[in-house]
């Protein structure tokens, strides 16, 4: 199959910091048989709902700024990994909605990213099928996630079990050569690496190997357990703040934050990971550094502190909370563009998948 030029890489933005893991030969578009790939970025959301705080600085913030600084990025709402746990069907409809409605709020372009639903783009079922027969199950075994899960459920699905193998179709489906991850995604990305490494030796070069994008934004922790990260599905309502959050409970989840006994705002997540907390989402929303955050809590107590971080989350949240409103109100335009997103996926996916399945003999 013949594939395009590589075009030249642009400068990286200052907050994204590329990773190198030992034991891995990660390639920047030139994987090890000296094959050229175009840079290409592809990562994906589960449709849960509304983002939290957390999700729109530790990723959203780096879409947007990947989508300027690349010729190909896409994005997924990945409904299929969704369905690993137990969805109501019309509340996945309100989520895969409401999602693309925060996606766009947040910043992202249609016209400079690809973004569409995973399960309107059947190629990526198909090649999670192909790959799953490459894979061993003692590999999958080994991922945190699966420990993790399985035990919290006694046993797990099928699909909770082969969801890395899924993660890694995504990836390569689009022969992706970048892709930004979290850290405790990297073990699936290394998957991925290791299952194009594989199809490569079988069948003849194919798959870039990816390379991770770490964002060096700390992550968001829980407003009542700064030990935790923030999280959707804490059970503990004023834990987490959403990005549709009102003023009046942005104020509330924040003046009642978990801090401590000492009046004076410092930076020390080991012992003082509340109001360490407070400064890293004070700093991230306002787009200056902690040690900024912590001169201008200079003076101010823990309580007076929180009035400012909860000033300026607002001030960041609210030009998003009511594009979202109007969005919700259109959602035969949020489809449209989903539709529009899902045609282009399927030109870049289509070939590939037809490339694959005649290497792998099945025409």
């Amino acid at each position: 199959m013949a594939l395009p030029v590589c075009t030249p890489v642009k400068r990286f933005f200052r907050f994204i910091q590329i990773s190198s893991f030992p034991r891995r030969s990660l390639c920047s578009g030139v994987c090890a048989t000296n094959k050229v790939y175009p840079h290409r970025v592809f990562s994906g959301i589960q449709p849960t709902g509304v983002p939290h705080l957390g999700n729109f600085l530790g990723a959203l913030e780096n879409w947007v700024a990947l989508q300027n600084q690349y010729p190909t990025v896409l994005y997924s709402i990945v409904d299929l990994h969704s369905i690993t746990q137990p969805q109501d069907p019309n509340q996945l409809r309100r989520n895969i909605l409401d999602l693309t409605a925060s996606l766009l709020a947040c910043g992202i372009d249609p016209e400079k990213a690809v973004l569409f639903q995973q399960s309107q783009v059947s190629e990526h079922a198909e090649l999670s099928w192909i790959l799953g027969c490459l894979t061993s199950m003692p590999r999958l075994r080994h991922l945190p996630q699966w420990k993790m899960k399985s035990k919290q459920k006694s046993e797990g699905s099928v699909g909770l079990f082969t969801y890395p193998v899924l993660q890694a179709a995504d990836i390569l489906l689009y022969q992706s050569t970048h892709v930004p991850v979290g850290e405790d995604q990297v073990q699936h990305l290394e998957l991925a690496q290791d299952v194009a490494r594989i199809f490569n030796h079988r069948y003849g070069d194919l798959f870039p190997e990816p390379r991770t994008l770490l964002s060096s934004t700390r992550k968001v922790k829980s407003l009542r357990d700064p030990s935790a990260k923030m999280s959707k599905s804490d059970p503990q309502t004023m834990a987490t703040i959403t990005i549709t959050d009102s003023p009046e409970d942005i104020a509330l989840k924040i003046r009642r934050a978990v801090t401590d006994f000492t009046s004076e705002v410092t930076f020390d997540p080991e012992t003082r990971p509340g109001v360490s907390n407070l400064l890293l989402i004070h700093a991230a929303v306002a787009a200056m550094g902690v040690e900024d955050a912590v001169s201008q809590a200079r003076g101010l107590d823990t309580g007076a502190y929180k009035k400012l971080v909860s000033e300026a989350v607002i001030q960041r949240l609210t030009p998003i909370r009511r594009e979202i409103g109007k969005l919700r109100a259109e959602p035969a335009y949020l489809e449209g563009l989903l539709t529009q997103g899902r045609v282009k996926a399927r030109e870049l996916a289509a070939p590939v998948l037809a490339e694959v399945r005649h290497r792998v003999g099945f025409c």
